[in-house]
């Protein structure tokens, strides 16, 4: 049975066995003031990431979520807490929105000018029902105004398209990491059981043979072959907005949006043709995974920033041994636990908000 515990997370681990879990998996606060939020006024301090260290088994990896505005506060404070940083896995979606203020708008109000007002051109026209509007949103404002300052098309931000994982390992207490993993299980990244797809990708063949007189290519060098292309440091969510950013391939033009595959974490599918994706192409040969879906978050799961089980079972099996334990201090909703039981693994995990906490049990020992 997975340990659920609420309360501070920093008390709740002093409690904890030194070298007692296999991994850590967490999506902390990013410190941004997330909706005025109490809890992401700041990204977890070295206090609590020298306790994550303490529970974690030597050799064993860290997964930590940030977004882009405060990863690089958060990386300090993992590895001042005497962590290795070895990587960060890009989680890239086309479904994020755009928080910019419109700074010729802002203007146009101060030195009170007129702006034009016009009907959006997302809206779509509907036929009249009840009342007079004849209009549908779908999420969007029914008008648009513009002015003519010269800071008109002036804004704020970006459009949020990704979210960082911090990959961090406690030292070793070995000389190699195969005498770690022999020891604590712990050291490695799970890279055959998180390959992408299911197409046989043979390596190129180019290796070296070497003797007693001279290094030489071997005619008879075949490479290795595996099912599915090797993990990379990059997930995305499958959507066109992101597919478009990367160019094709030589050996495959097919421009249909991939889906996710049940049969299996990480393949991804062409809508059209049902048809797996081949190892070259468009970005469906990375880790494709969508954004929280209201069925993955549940009918009465209210918080905020939930991550997709998808997601985070992915990242736990990346770094977890068989049959270990993945920690999360910053449970939130139970994304990552639900995930963790999915993949067969024992879970701890720690949330100090009473009502998540309470979502987070029924969503895990469902």
């Amino acid at each position: 049975m997975p340990l659920l515990l609420q309360g501070d997370c920093l008390k709740q681990m002093q409690n904890l066995d030194d070298n007692s879990v296999d991994s850590i998996v967490t999506d902390p606060p990013y410190g941004i003031k997330f909706m005025a939020k109490k809890w992401d006024h700041n990204v977890p301090n070295v206090e609590i990431w020298q306790e994550a260290l303490r529970v974690l088994k030597p050799g064993g990896h860290l997964l930590c979520a940030c977004g882009t505005r405060t990863q690089h506060r958060m990386v300090v404070n993992i590895e001042d807490a005497g962590f290795e940083i070895r990587d960060v896995v890009t989680w890239m979606y086309g479904s994020g929105f755009p928080k910019s203020l419109n700074i010729g708008k802002a203007v146009d109000k101060l030195q009170g000018n007129d702006r034009e007002i016009s009907l959006n051109p997302l809206i779509k026209k509907q036929t009249p029902s009840k009342g007079t509007n004849c209009y549908s949103d779908y999420g969007h404002k029914t008008h648009i105004s513009k002015g003519n300052s010269e800071y008109e098309g002036w804004g704020t931000a970006l459009k949020p398209a990704c979210e960082f994982f911090t990959l961090a390992r406690k030292p070793l207490s070995e000389k190699t990491v195969a005498e770690n993993v022999l020891k604590w299980g712990t050291g490695g990244i799970n890279i055959d059981d998180c390959r992408v797809g299911s197409d046989t990708i043979k390596t190129n063949g180019k290796g070296t043979h070497k003797n007693t007189t001279h290094c030489a290519k071997s005619k008879d060098y075949i490479g290795e072959t595996h099912i599915g292309r090797f993990p990379a440091n990059l997930i995305h969510d499958g959507s066109q907005e992101v597919l478009d950013l990367f160019p094709q391939t030589k050996g495959d033009n097919r421009k249909s949006k991939p889906t996710y595959d049940k049969g299996h974490w990480g393949n991804s599918k062409s809508v059209e043709s049902d048809r797996l994706y081949s190892d070259s192409g468009s970005a469906a040969r990375y880790f494709y995974c969508p954004k929280a879906s209201k069925k993955d978050r549940g009918a009465d799961n209210k918080h905020p920033t939930v991550k997709p089980t998808a997601l985070m079972s992915y990242l736990c099996r990346l770094i977890t041994p068989p049959n270990g334990v993945v920690l999360d201090p910053y449970m939130g909703s139970g994304s990552t636990g639900k995930a963790a039981i999915r993949e067969g693994y024992g879970f701890i995990g720690i949330e100090i908000d009473e009502d998540y906490h309470e979502i987070a049990k029924a969503r895990i020992v469902a």
